[in-house]
């Protein structure tokens, strides 16, 4: 949709807005519409190709108003949660499908998505352990338990382990910046000889220094084998494994019992929309399920219906799954898949610019949308280099530590990025470092560099 078409688009659902403001005491306040009315009327995948705005603004008068906001809200979430992990071709175990026993919800983030995975885990490691030895307090438990994730984990993991109260604990990564299975069995092996209980895992699928990606095939039999949840977080890298080429990467999410990434990172979804999927919804609602009268309702045992308000933190909730249907049936998968190949491929060309100069150097594998690369040199040349960049509001660059290097991050992420884009800002990184480089030299030749800072022109 471009500009012109979006002011039009937009003009009209305003329109549409207004007509329904206008005409809303002619509808009814309850919905006619029973549970388990929509399913039916939606297919049970996303369309491979494109749609029409005007058919899917058809379909919201006439399949999602009858059932506004509730069933329809909470029915939608569902089918958008199948039709997206089809799309990913996860195992069908997490899907909800008919009757099945998992399922996907929308969380807020990606953050979000950890907590509520630990807090699941949390009870339900302490309700087994006090079925096992019903003298066992809370506290006592809650003293001895451990969670893991590796040293390249968000610092959104470490703070889920805050908030839950319980000890995290850091696995080093491997050459690649991966955590694997020998670390991981290591940990867990020196942690129970102490008396310590460990009770989830966090693997990582694209971690945000690097986009480096934890070795599932191993971690996964192990934390089966010691019954510990395992929770893979692949907010950025996600949207990519609805691409064939890059699906291998998901390999051995079978052996997780959550898994989240973030449609709004980089499948074209607005803010906030982070997709959880759990393979036993039980385990959710185990933990956060509390039904005070003013909450009931008619069909409150009836299992016909999902209430998420179960499966999160807060209770209230927004109508997100709209916008994901709106985005898979406009783009359709095809277009979509597109718009991810398109900037892994113009990652690839920011990578073959760096390997052309000499004077930098590539840091970590580039994968997906991401390239990490700095200056041969100090870290204190690749932060002035980073200031210089940063402060010429050309381009805007985030920078992360790898072990001890200092370390630039290239990503692609705009909806509207072009090759012409990616050679511009190389030759403005180019042109500045040269700046830079140059006024060092003279620095230590004992001239004196007038001035200040020079920027370069592009």
């Amino acid at each position: 949709m471009n500009a012109h078409e979006f002011r039009r688009r937009g003009k009209e659902m305003v329109d549409y807005v207004a007509d329904y403001l206008e005409g809303v005491e002619g509808r009814q306040v309850y919905p006619d519409v029973e549970p388990g009315y929509l399913r039916p009327l939606l297919p049970t995948a996303a369309p491979q190709e494109p749609e029409t705005f005007e058919d899917i603004i058809k379909d919201v008068e006439k399949i999602i108003m009858p059932g506004a906001a509730s069933p329809a809200c909470t029915e939608l979430e569902t089918v958008m949660m199948d039709w997206l992990g089809k799309m990913l071709r996860l195992p069908a175990v997490f899907l909800a499908g008919e009757a099945g026993e998992g399922g996907g919800v929308i969380q807020g983030s990606a953050s979000e998505a950890t907590l509520v995975a630990l807090l699941a885990a949390r009870t339900k490691v302490t309700r087994c352990l006090q079925a096992a030895s019903p003298g066992l307090t809370q506290a006592t438990i809650m003293e001895k338990l451990v969670a893991y994730a590796s040293d390249q984990a968000h610092s959104s993991v470490e703070r889920a382990g805050l908030i839950g109260g319980v000890k995290l604990k850091a696995i080093p990564s491997d050459g690649k910046f991966a955590m694997r299975a020998s670390a991981l069995q290591e940990a867990l092996e020196r942690d129970k000889a102490e008396g310590l209980i460990p009770f989830f895992v966090v693997a990582t699928l694209g971690t945000t220094s690097c986009c480096s990606f934890d070795n599932l095939l191993e971690v996964g039999p192990i934390c089966r084998e010691e019954d510990v949840w395992l929770h893979v977080d692949a907010a950025y890298a996600g949207s990519a494994f609805i691409c064939p080429e890059f699906r291998h990467l998901l390999n051995g999410v079978e052996y997780a019992d959550s898994f989240n990434f973030n449609p709004h990172k980089w499948l074209l979804v607005n803010f906030d929309c982070s997709a959880m999927w759990v393979k036993k919804r039980t385990d959710l609602t185990g933990a956060f399920k509390l039904d005070p009268v003013y909450l009931k309702h008619s069909h409150q045992d009836s299992g016909l219906i999902t209430d998420y308000r179960h499966w999160q933190l807060p209770l209230g909730r927004r109508f997100r799954s709209l916008k994901m249907w709106f985005v898979f049936r406009m783009y359709g998968v095809k277009g979509l898949q597109a718009y991810i190949r398109k900037h892994v491929q113009l990652s690839h060309e920011f990578e073959a610019l760096v390997h052309q100069d000499p004077r930098f150097e590539i840091c970590a594998e580039v994968t997906l949308g991401l390239v990490c690369f700095r200056l041969k040199g100090s870290n204190k040349l690749n932060e002035a280099l980073l200031e210089r960049i940063n402060s010429a509001k050309k381009i805007h660059l985030v920078p992360c530590h790898l072990r001890d290097q200092f370390v630039l991050r290239f990503a692609i992420c705009s909806r509207t990025v072009e090759s012409a884009h990616v050679q511009l800002a190389w030759e403005h990184i180019r042109g500045l470092a040269t700046d830079l480089l140059g006024a060092q030299k003279e620095e230590k030749a004992g001239k004196p560099c007038w001035g200040g800072q020079i920027s370069s022109t592009i």
